[in-house]
């Protein structure tokens, strides 16, 4: 069974910083890559940051130069290092594989950015 865990998320004045992490089984995180995403209070779930196996980043425009994504193959975990937030960061964070899986969303972890 498929699952992803992610952990992290709070409340942080705008400038702060963050790390999140997402805990996934074995089974997709050594084949996959994987990618962060978020949902902003009444917006579609839109894509923030992916990571190859191999450790190749890609980063969406509004995030690119503060937000880090990582992984750490040996814990199947994947991180991202959120610098210099803004209040349009807040929202519900997920990690899923990239391009997603419908059934693998977790809960996500909340992040609000205070202004």
């Amino acid at each position: 069974q498929v699952q992803l865990v992610e952990s992290g998320g709070g409340l942080v004045q705008a400038g702060g910083s963050l790390r999140l992490s997402c805990s996934a089984s074995g089974s997709i995180f050594s084949i996959n890559a994987m990618g962060w995403y978020r949902q902003a209070p009444g917006k579609q779930r839109d894509w923030v940051a992916t990571i190859t196996r191999g450790g190749i980043t890609n980063y969406a425009n509004s995030v690119k130069g503060r937000f880090t994504i990582s992984r750490d193959n040996a814990k199947n975990t994947v991180y991202l290092q959120m610098n210099s937030l803004k209040p349009e960061d807040t929202g519900v964070y997920y990690c899923n594989t990239a391009p997603p899986e419908q059934s693998y969303w977790g809960q996500g972890t909340q992040v609000t950015v205070s202004s």
